[in-house]
């Protein structure tokens, strides 16, 4: 048998082509599921994708520190002023920071559409991306992925990150937001200063209306029960009451000395007459201190509460006044401040995207739902029913 050298060729580039072949659709779901996403992140992220660049700033708010009032009446009125912690306002700075208020309250000083827009971008992550339009809604939520603030735990510090296309275009848009955050801040204090100044009047009314109410029932009782001052009008009938006492004790001993001395001596009868009506009017001074429901000490409990009410009322309206006071010399003051801490910086090389970690998370993203489809599918076949 004669050997044909172009036969075995042919014979063994069919064998090559169809083990390539087999090969190739042995392999083809990974491929298809994992190699060419790969191959098409590598060639994005290693060829396309454009630098993004990085600018950060850091700040906190600040309250000055206050001198506590020793007065506790004063001190407790306050305490309802509306004042709160420096914490509390970094956390309103960072929900402004990420509103809809701010990306239109930036729009109108810079461009914030055309910097996300920049022809330095790439076509996939310039603004608008391929399923976005052109609205507002589309542009605040692409600025989401752009802008970020939030509290470093260890510092306290509020960091503000904002990249764009650009360096120069990261910086402008960091120290604009920076400066609406101050802007923020000042509406704050005002509006604080004006709650607090509207609370302390209020307590002024407040408190004026209850000295009023008070010293007009005060005056009714008075005209009522035809007292004056109780207390000097009792201790006036006790000392006349004392006098007249005294007075009868004398008598009395005058009295018991004649009928010793002479026992019808023509004096005695008008002696026991006085006697008699000094008693009388004793009996009479005492009535009116004690002893019955007119008396003036039945009266007096109930003219004590209401010379209290008086006495409490007109403190509380001289304590609510020193904090109207108060409040207006605050409102003076600044409340609180942004404290620029890192101002806006430029960065001088791009950070974003991190390409190779971008690449990798591609590939091991793929391949572990290459993986589960995989496991999937050998599990239809083991349970798939035999013909």
């Amino acid at each position: 048998m004669q050997h044909d050298p172009e036969l075995q060729r042919q014979a063994e580039a069919t064998g090559r082509t169809s083990k390539l072949y087999t090969m190739l659709r042995r392999w083809r779901w990974f491929g298809a599921c994992v190699i060419a996403p790969t191959l098409l992140a590598a060639l994005y992220f290693g060829f396309i994708a454009a630098d993004i660049y990085q600018s950060e700033s850091r700040f906190v708010i600040k309250a000055p520190e206050r001198q506590q009032s020793s007065a506790s009446a004063l001190g407790t009125l306050l305490q309802g002023t509306g004042l709160g912690s420096g914490a509390e306002q970094s956390s309103e700075i960072i929900g402004y920071l990420r509103s809809r208020d701010a990306l239109s309250d930036l729009s109108q000083t810079i461009d914030v559409r055309g910097a996300f827009a920049s022809s330095e971008a790439d076509f996939l992550s310039r603004f608008p991306l391929i399923y976005q339009g052109d609205s507002f809604e589309d542009l605040y939520e692409y600025s989401q992925s752009m802008i970020s603030a939030q509290t470093d735990s260890e510092t306290g510090l509020t960091v503000l990150k904002v990249n764009a296309f650009t360096a120069e275009e990261a910086q402008e848009l960091n120290a604009g937001f920076l400066d609406l955050s101050e802007q923020l801040v000042n509406r704050l204090n005002s509006r604080v200063n004006s709650q607090a100044i509207e609370e302390a009047q209020d307590r002024v009314e407040l408190a004026q209306e209850r000295v009023r109410d008070a010293r007009i029932q005060l005056g009714a009782y008075r005209n009522s029960s035809q007292l004056l001052d109780p207390e000097q009008q009792g201790a006036g009938v006790l000392e006349v009451s004392n006098a007249l006492i005294t007075q009868e004790s004398a008598l009395r001993a005058q009295l018991a000395e004649i009928q010793s001395n002479a026992p019808n001596h023509p004096s005695i009868p008008a002696l026991r007459d006085r006697i008699a009506g000094i008693s009388q009017q004793v009996a009479e001074q005492t009535a009116r201190a004690v002893g019955s429901p007119n008396a003036i000490a039945a009266k007096i409990t109930q003219y004590e509460n209401l010379l209290v009410e008086q006495e409490f009322a007109e403190q509380t309206l001289t304590a609510a006044n020193a904090a109207l006071e108060q409040a207006r010399v605050e409102a003076k003051q600044q409340q609180y401040y942004l404290e620029r801490v890192v101002e806006p910086n430029r960065p001088d090389v791009a950070t974003l995207p991190n390409r190779i970690r971008s690449i990798l998370a591609v590939l091991f993203g793929t391949l572990c739902l290459y993986l589960v489809g995989w496991m999937l599918s050998v599990g239809v076949r083991e349970h798939a029913p035999e013909d």
